[in-house]
């Protein structure tokens, strides 16, 4: 056969081959970007070396075998998953990922245990801001700081790269994002061990044991044959309890009753004070309105001093109640905790459970020994001045009262108020007390100038001589005893019957000057001169005896004098 015959021969024979691999590989159905089935045919020290029936053996890096062991586990011959990503690149080699198999494969598991909440078994691998990393079947997921357990942990080094059991608690799809929790399989295992236990337990049953494991200002946390139990502040007694941890220490063991159970959250309330009866179903048996008893003070507050009466029972003296002399006094200069004390129930609210007590009640009564000093002289220390008064306490009895500034004199001058300064005793009157109010008077002790009006027997309509005090632009002042204490103010219009005339500038001090008196009131301290009013009457007595004529223009007071004067004269 020659040379040509030979190599045409050959030719064919590759050329068969080939067409016989070629369909033999298309038998095959490869697909990219799945996973498939590969054999394991060489372990070098960089590569493992699978057979996935292609063309060409593929190559996987050694390092994506050593996530979970797996590398320890296999040896020539055996079977593992691989994604197959490229069946021919551009140098002829197959393409395959042991990594991205597992990736996939975790996904799917995942999108599927995500709808069940099925426990999975992941690896925290490291730390990032916010929780750490964990790897699931191979797959990186991220876990929550809060999600890692159940109570915040300080260390979670014993967690590093050991298995833990986890719940995928979403997934994001587009971003190829998954979130596990630990919490949730602890929560989880947590509250079947509770759910359990809860069986044994019935609301309304009484716990011997009950354990004290913490404390708060609020309650205290027990441990009730391994479920957790709340003993609320408000249940650990009748009474008002200040703080939990003065009753109780940490591994106490305490009588409690079951008072609620909620079968959603397992919670359960538990309470001291149900094992006992309530001291108020019965407390107006043993306490009455108005009655005297005996306590002891638990407590001092701004407002008051709280007073313990048995167990379980407290009442409150309101600072209002601890001094007659001082109703707004406070609590701790009366009163100590500790001390033991008389006291009068002032009023009793048995639904809101409220006791009013009085302290006061019990003392002399100040008020009851003034009462029939009304109306006689007494001294004042005064305690404050204002704009308007001046208010002191009594020196025998410490009560006190106000002394306005028209009590002080009878010129009613508020200018009288800066001739007093803090703590000067006075004597004064005692005008009226009211209401727990005392009205005192210190021009009381003195002579009302107003009585010159009945001592001289003068009434309206009567004309009275005074003399000018004071001139004004408005008036004047004119004094109208002796002794210039009684005071009266005779207005412009009332200064003369001619207008011209009734300008106070021709006034001088000192100057008599009659007046009638137009009004007077003693009781409301009123009176009212008109020189006008005196002037007119004047005038109708001269009309009346000289006639008509006396009142023409021209005529004059004088001049009717004279001519009356010459008349008697020729006669």
């Amino acid at each position: 056969m020659s040379t040509d015959q030979e190599l045409k021969k050959t030719n064919s024979s590759h050329k068969e081959f080939q067409s016989l691999l070629d369909q033999d590989f298309k038998d095959r159905k490869l697909k990219e970007n799945e996973i498939i089935k590969a054999t394991v045919s060489e372990i070098t020290k960089n590569f493992i070396v699978v057979d996935c029936k292609a063309k060409m053996e593929g190559m996987i890096p050694i390092e994506e075998f050593k996530n979970d062991d797996e590398l320890s586990k296999i040896k020539v011959g055996s079977q593992i998953d691989v994604y197959l990503e490229r069946i021919e690149s551009f140098k002829g080699e197959i393409i395959v990922s042991r990594d991205k198999a597992r990736k996939m494969k975790a996904w799917k598991k995942l999108e599927k245990v995500f709808e069940t909440q099925e426990e999975m078994t992941g690896y925290i691998t490291g730390k990032v801001k916010g929780g750490f990393i964990t790897t699931v079947d191979g797959l990186p997921c991220f876990m929550p700081s809060s999600q890692i357990d159940i109570r915040p942990l300080k260390r979670i080094d014993h967690l590093m790269n050991t298995p833990v059991k986890v719940i995928a608690t979403r997934i994001d799809k587009n971003r190829g994002n998954v979130c596990v929790s630990r919490r949730a399989v602890l929560e989880k295992s947590k509250n079947a061990e509770i759910s359990e236990a809860l069986k044994n337990i019935k609301e309304g049953s009484i716990i011997d044991n009950a354990i004290v494991k913490a404390t708060t200002d609020w309650g205290i946390f027990l441990d009730i044959n391994g479920v957790d139990a709340l003993l609320h502040v408000s249940d650990l007694s009748h009474g008002r309890v200040k703080k939990p941890v003065d009753l109780v220490t940490i591994g106490q063991k305490l009588k409690v009753k079951i008072t609620k159970i909620d079968k959603e959250t397992n919670r359960v309330s538990a309470s001291v004070k149900a094992l006992t009866e309530d001291p108020y179903e019965n407390i107006e048996k043993n306490y009455k309105v108005g009655k005297i008893y005996e306590g002891e003070v638990t407590k001092i507050m701004d407002y008051g001093c709280f007073v313990k009466i048995e167990d379980g029972i407290e009442g409150l003296i309101h600072n209002s109640e601890l001094d007659w002399t001082n109703r707004n006094i406070k609590p701790s200069k009366v009163l100590s905790v500790s001390q033991k004390i008389k006291f009068k129930i002032v009023n009793i609210e048995k639904e809101s459970k409220r006791i009013s007590l009085s302290y006061k009640a019990i003392l002399e009564n100040p008020w009851d020994k003034i009462k029939n000093q009304i109306g006689k002289e007494a001294k004042i220390k005064i305690n404050n001045i204002t704009d308007k008064a001046i208010f002191g306490e009594l020196i025998e009895s410490k009560l006190s009262g106000m002394l306005h500034y028209k009590e002080i004199s009878y010129q009613e001058n508020v200018e009288d108020l800066k001739k007093f300064k803090k703590n000067d005793v006075l004597n004064v009157k005692i005008l009226e007390i009211k209401d727990d109010k005392i009205r005192f008077s210190k021009r009381a002790l003195e002579k009302d100038p107003m009585d010159w009006f009945k001592d001289n027997r003068k009434k309206v309509g009567d004309i009275i001589t005074t003399r000018i005090h004071e001139v004004l632009k408005t008036g004047v002042k004119v004094a109208v005893d002796q002794e210039k204490k009684l005071i009266v103010t005779i207005r412009k219009n009332d200064l003369a019957k001619d207008s011209a005339d009734a300008r106070p500038e021709v006034f001088s001090k000192d100057n008599a000057l009659d007046a009638k008196i137009t009004e007077l009131d003693l009781n409301a301290r009123r009176v009212k001169l008109s020189v006008k009013a005196a002037q007119i009457d004047e005038e109708k007595s001269l009309i009346a005896k000289f006639g008509e004529g006396a009142t023409k223009s021209g005529a004059t007071l004088k001049g009717i004098f004279e001519k009356a004067i010459g008349k008697k004269g020729k006669k």
